[in-house]
Formats: structure tokens, C-alpha cells, sequence
């Protein structure tokens, strides 16, 4: 039966469970990196977190990784049990984030399906150093040093009971949420925290790793487990605990003689007695009393106390199981399902063609035939459109995922760098719950880590530095995300040197990317601080390990503009610098308005459409090297043909026989000429393919509902 345990779904609850933990571990740990020591919430969490991967890494034979976190679980066992004063805290932060570290890569190592052969050796020695020197420089409160934290290896569920005067008796009924998968991994997990105390444990169904079934019967009556212990019902209720997996864990003590009682196994000993999981010790104790009284007439046992766990024993008939009943109608929780990704990317794109096709029907010619009445048809297309649209939103909603981790990781990369650098900085998060397109994160994650490297290494002083010029203020790195106007900003802000504006004109000048016949006060700040992000370009003068190679800058720009977004500057000199970007909510479905010019059709993203206007010839101004503008309301605006620009043919040469499009991009705007506009509609983005030569001014295409393609405009390539 053993061999036909499907492996591969545990494996993938491994890696999904423990990934989450290890965020969890690491957003404690970089939330209190500051304090003077972890509080003993998060010293009680965090060995919960390292007791949790120990054992599910044991269960799957990773034996590195289950080496080095019952280490880290020592460390913190000892923590909790003797409250030392004397403890290192940055060096305690460093060691938990290099064990998070460690098997986070062994994690990644199991998911591209590479053996989870990473040594440990060194960070289990580190480990053993800090803890016997936190031993040695002062003990608990107590004289008594805590016991050791031993791990022994599950060769048997079963132990032997060994009771003294100290042990005491415990029935537990564990409640799983219906939708929890593979609920007989978590219940062996629940045993396999509960055996580092246990005297005496049984549990029953019992083959809950070599019986898949298992766990339909533990999710369909619940899970039970007797145990015998020398520790308080408190303590077995925190090994145990409540999650997304646990519903309810029920909880009595009981004395050895009901222990001893037994399971109630059915058929399989009809005759023997039976224990009651479900009933409260003062139910069991009136039963017991009044069987021995013998008394013919059955009585009605009392109301028992409500313990711990909000229910009711409800009667029951001969032979039926008792069922639990709440005292309150139980309110409505939220219920969570873990996807693969590429199965949501399939669905988006499904939703795409349905959106196409939706336009291919609605824009049919056969529906323009003169006379046909339409109205019934009109109706249906209206609902038709109505629910493709909430289809639209539901999906997009799911994902939308929010900032959090992408900003935790920046919250560690500053700790690191900033240690390694010798410079006191604070990290300050805003707007982390801002949520965006999962391909959205993915896309920004290397450009945020670039701008938060520079941020630390080029825009904060060193503390010698800052006190020389008299601030006093630790060094600061604020990292926020809003939503404003269907865009992502997220910006990146130091209170650092800020950028020198002569500097980079003067390194500017010697790289030739200055105009010789422009002076240099005829740049703006906006203009000078764009220069940073030129490929090669960089004003430090000493190279270090993060930064003064000239790269990170461009490619944070090439890897935003890909994606539709931009970078913008601001710095003010000695105060600090703020670097923006701004990013789409989302790549898949957009808004658009789509436009003719000649025989193409082109479609501009709405947003960035500030108005449309017929213009007459008297309000165009021609520059002798052909450069065009046009002047409206007293403004001038430079002047794009989108036919010339792409050198097609039979496009209208008149601007009073076409439409001018007033584009706005980070303050610059450009006026657009194209022949005609065909209408808002939804456009599904489409990547232009690999084949064709990358074309400024596009950044996609997509299906029209006439059948035919039409290129998306790029209009930050468009008004550079």
C-alpha cells in the first residue's frame, strides 16, 4: 500500500506550505530587525515555523534541510524557555535570514526537480557557537537550564506507556476545513509535533500515510488522537495550533482509566467499551454514575459546561455517531484553492479570444443589411457583453496579486546591503497591499531591486558622512505604491546626497550626449536626472560591489518601458532623491481607441489620450527642417503624421481632412494625425511576434472584430 502513495502531491504541499511559512519567517524577522530583541510572540512563532518545516522536511527525507532547522529550533527552543538578556539581536537576525536563506535555494533545488544536496554543515556550526555563547554569558531567571530540545527520528507512531505521578491524560478532536487537501499529511504532522512530548499516543483513522482515503475519512469525521504527556493542555493546544488547514481543536483531560478505554473501533470489538471523543469528561462521569446505580429508568444527564470550542452535544440514536452542533449559526468564512499559474495565463487567454470573438459577432457585416430588425438581437448582445465583461473583471481580480513579498525582498536587500556598507538605515514600507497583475510583479521586481541598491549605496551618506553634515536623522529609504488613474506609482525615496546636477552635465559632456550649440542651463532638472539612465553612465567614481559600472539604471528603464510604464526622477540636492515609476495595472486586456490611417488600423491606449481636435492649415506652424506644430488655445504642440512616420500609403495629407489626437506621456505631449477614429472597444494585447524587427513606436497587436490585425501604439516611443 506504501508504494502506491502518490509522493508527488506531497511534495507539491510541501514546497506550497513551507514557501509561505518562510515569507511569514522572514516578514517577522525584518519587521523587529531594529528592536533590541524579538518579543515572545514572535520567538514562539518563529520556533513553531522551524518545528513545522522540521518535521514535514523529516516526513520527506530532506535530512539537510531538517538538520538546519531543528538547529535554528534549538536556538529559539532555548530562547523561549530561558529568556537570556544577553543576546546579540542583529546577529540572531542574521543567522535565522541565512538558515531562511539556505532553504529557500534547497526548496528551489526540489522544484526544477534538482536532489536537495545543499551542506549545512557550516551554518549548524555558526548555529551551535551562538547558542553555547548565549548559554554561557547567562542563564534563565530560573537556575535550572531548560531541557534540551532533542529530535528523534518517528520509526513508531506507537509508544509504550510509561505513566508517573506527572502524566497527565488528553483526548483531542481535530476539525479540518472541508476544502483542505491531503488531510491526512496534516494530521500526521499534528502527531509528529505532539511525539516530542508524548509519553503515550494513539490516533485514529491510524494508516493516515499509507491509506490516501485517509484523508477523505478524516476531512468526512474528524481526527482523533489520545495522548499521554507530562505537560498542560495550553502546551498541547500551541504544538498543535489553528491555521488555514485546522478548523477546530477540542481538547479534555481525562484519567487513565478512561484513557485506557480505547478507540471505538465498531464490529471490530463489539464488546469492549468504548471512549467518546465528542462528549465533555462531566457527560462521561454522569453516564458512568448512573450505570453503576443501575437504575431502570434512564435519566437525562445534565447540560454539560461548555468547554473550549463553541458546541453543544446534540442526542443521537443507537448506533449513529454523534454530531457536533454549533450553539450559533456559523458564519460564512472565505475559502481558498492554490492554482498553477499557467492554468490561470490559459484561462486569460481564453477569456481573450472570447472578448475577439465577441466583437467578431457584434461587428459582423451580415448584420448591416438595410431593414433588419435588430432589437431582439441588440438585447442579447447587450447581455452578451454585459457578463464578458464581469468575466473580464472576475479573472483580472484573481490576478491581481498584492505587493507585499515584492517589497519584503526589498526590506531584506536593504538590511543586507546596509550591514554589509556600515550605514544605519531605516526601511519604511507604504501602500505593500497595493495589488497588481501577477506578470506586473515579475516584470518589476529587477528594476525595484536595482533602484533600492542605488538608493543605499549611491543616495545615503555613511554615518560619518551625515554627521558631518549635520543630520542627525538616521538614513531612510521609503518604498510606497498607490493606484491613480488605472496605473501602478511606485516610487523609491532616500533622504541621501541627492543627485548633483553638475556632475552628471559635466560627465554628460565628456560621454558627447550633450547638444553643442545648447547651453547647459537650457536643460532642465527633468532632462539632466534622465541622463542616469543612458547605458554606460554612471558618476561614481570608485566601482563597488552594487553599483559605479554604468548598468542597472538602463535596464530598469528598457524593462519598464516593455511592460508600458516609465521612470521619473526628482531629487533635490542634500536632501534626497525620489525615483517613480509608473507601470499599468495589468498587460492583458486594455481599453483602446482604435484608428484608421490609410488602409492600417492602429489602436492607442485611452489613457493616455488627453483630447481629440479637428484643426484648420492657418493653425500650423512648418520649421524649415521639416519639424511641424500646431498652435491650440495659445499652446504649441509638436505635430506626429502616423502615416509619414511609417511611410504608408494613401494616408490623408491634409490635416483638415484627418483627426488630431493630443497625447500626454511624464508632461510631454504630442500631437497625433491619423485619418480617421472607428470607436472605443476593448483590445486583447497580443505580443508582436519574435520574428519581426522591434519597431518604435509599437508594443503589440491584437484581432479586430472584423477579422483583421492592428498595431498597438507605444506612446511614451511615440512622443520621445
Amino acid at each position: 500500500m506504501a508504494e502506491d502513495f502518490n509522493t508527488e502531491s506531497m511534495l507539491d504541499m510541501y514546497l506550497f506550505e513551507n514557501t509561505q511559512l518562510l515569507e511569514q519567517l522572514q516578514e517577522t524577522v525584518l519587521e523587529q530587525k531594529d528592536a533590541d530583541c524579538f518579543d515572545e510572540d514572535s520567538i514562539n512563532e518563529i520556533f513553531r515555523t522551524m518545528h513545522t518545516i522540521k518535521g514535514s522536511s523529516g516526513i520527506m527525507m530532506f535530512d539537510n534541510i531538517t538538520a538546519v532547522s531543528h538547529k535554528l529550533e534549538d536556538v529559539f527552543f532555548y530562547l523561549r524557555e530561558s529568556h537570556p538578556d544577553n543576546v546579540p539581536h542583529v546577529e540572531l537576525v542574521e543567522h535565522v535570514l541565512e538558515v531562511e536563506d539556505f532553504i529557500s535555494s534547497e526548496m528551489e533545488k526540489i522544484r526544477n526537480g534538482d536532489p536537495a544536496d545543499g551542506d549545512a554543515s557550516d551554518i549548524i556550526a555558526d548555529l551551535d557557537r551562538f547558542l553555547n555563547m548565549i548559554k554561557n554569558g547567562g542563564a534563565a531567571d530560573s537556575g535550572n537550564p531548560p531541557p534540551e530540545n532533542v529530535h528523534e527520528e518517528p520509526k513508531h507512531f506507537y509508544i509504550a506507556p510509561v505513566a508517573t505521578s506527572a502524566s497527565r491524560f488528553y483526548k483531542i478532536f481535530i476539525t479540518f476545513f472541508p476544502e483542505t487537501e491531503m488531510a491526512n499529511v496534516h494530521a500526521y504532522k499534528t502527531v509528529y509535533a505532539l511525539k516530542e512530548i508524548a509519553e503515550d499516543i494513539l490516533y485514529s483513522p491510524e494508516d493516515i500515510l499509507t491509506d490516501e482515503k485517509s484523508g477523505d475519512i478524516i476531512i468526512k469525521e474528524g481526527f482523533r488522537i489520545l495522548l499521554q504527556a507530562q505537560c498542560s493542555e495550553q502546551e498541547v493546544r500551541d504544538l498543535i495550533g489553528v491555521g488555514y488547514d485546522i478548523e477546530k481543536v477540542e481538547v479534555y483531560e481525562c484519567d487513565a482509566d478512561q484513557f485506557l478505554l480505547g478507540f471505538d473501533f465498531g464490529d471490530q470489538a463489539p464488546a469492549a467499551p468504548q471512549i467518546d471523543l465528542e462528549s465533555s469528561v462531566e457527560t462521561i462521569e454522569a453516564r458512568q454514575e448512573e450505570a453503576q446505580k443501575e437504575k431502570a429508568e434512564e435519566k437525562k444527564p445534565e447540560t454539560p459546561k461548555i468547554v473550549p470550542g463553541d458546541f453543544v452535544i446534540q442526542s443521537k440514536e443507537p448506533g449513529k455517531q454523534k454530531k457536533l452542533a454549533k450553539d450559533k449559526p456559523k458564519g460564512e468564512k472565505a475559502s481558498f484553492i492554490s492554482v498553477n499559474v499557467s492554468k490561470m495565463d490559459q484561462l486569460m487567454d481564453l477569456i481573450g479570444e472570447l472578448v475577439i470573438s465577441e466583437s467578431v459577432v457584434l461587428q459582423n457585416s451580415d448584420l448591416k443589411v438595410p431593414g433588419l430588425n435588430l432589437d431582439n438581437f441588440n438585447k442579447a448582445a447587450a447581455q452578451l457583453a454585459s457578463i464578458s465583461t464581469d468575466l473580464q473583471n472576475v479573472i483580472m481580480s484573481m490576478r491581481m496579486v498584492p505587493l507585499t513579498n515584492t517589497f519584503q525582498k526589498m526590506n531584506r536587500i536593504v538590511f543586507d546591503v546596509s550591514r554589509k556598507l556600515g550605514k544605519d538605515i531605516e526601511f519604511v514600507m507604504v501602500g505593500d497591499t497595493t495589488e497588481v497583475d501577477k506578470n506586473i510583479i515579475e516584470h518589476i521586481s529587477d528594476p525595484l531591486m536595482h533602484l533600492v541598491r542605488n538608493a543605499v549605496d549611491h543616495g545615503i551618506e555613511t554615518n560619518e558622512e551625515r554627521a558631518q553634515s549635520g543630520k542627525h536623522e538616521k538614513g531612510k529609504v521609503t518604498l510606497s505604491a498607490k493606484t491613480e488613474a488605472g496605473k501602478v506609482w511606485i516610487s523609491v525615496e532616500d533622504n541621501g546626497t541627492g543627485l548633483d546636477r553638475e556632475k552628471i552635465l559635466a560627465k554628460a559632456r565628456k560621454q558627447g550626449i550633450l547638444d553643442d550649440n545648447k547651453p547647459d542651463a537650457a536643460y532642465t532638472d527633468k532632462e539632466v536626472y534622465q541622463f542616469i539612465t543612458l547605458p554606460g553612465f554612471s558618476t561614481n567614481e570608485t566601482v563597488t560591489e552594487y553599483s559605479g559600472r554604468g548598468v542597472g539604471m538602463d535596464v530598469v528603464v528598457q524593462n519598464i518601458q516593455a511592460i508600458g510604464g516609465a521612470l521619473e526622477i526628482e531629487s533635490t540636492p542634500g536632501q534626497g532623491s525620489v525615483m517613480s515609476l509608473k507601470i499599468p495595472l495589468t498587460l492583458a486586456i486594455i481599453d483602446g481607441i482604435v484608428m484608421e490611417v490609410g488602409t492600417s488600423s492602429f489602436v492607442m491606449e485611452t489613457g493616455v489620450i488627453k483630447q481629440f481636435i479637428r484643426v484648420k492649415e492657418d493653425m500650423m506652424v512648418h520649421e524649415p527642417n521639416g519639424d511641424e506644430f500646431v498652435m491650440i488655445r495659445g499652446e504649441c504642440f509638436p505635430v506626429l503624421r502616423l502615416g509619414k512616420w511609417y511611410g504608408l500609403e494613401e494616408y490623408q495629407e491634409s490635416v483638415e481632412d484627418g483627426v488630431m489626437l493630443i497625447l500626454e506621456v511624464e508632461d510631454k505631449k504630442v500631437c497625433l494625425l491619423v485619418d480617421k477614429l472607428v470607436g472605443e472597444q476593448e483590445i486583447v494585447v497580443k505580443p508582436i511576434p519574435s520574428y519581426i524587427k522591434k519597431v518604435k513606436g509599437l508594443s503589440g497587436c491584437t484581432q479586430l472584430g472584423d477579422g483583421s490585425i492592428a498595431l498597438i501604439l507605444d506612446a511614451p516611443g511615440l512622443v520621445e
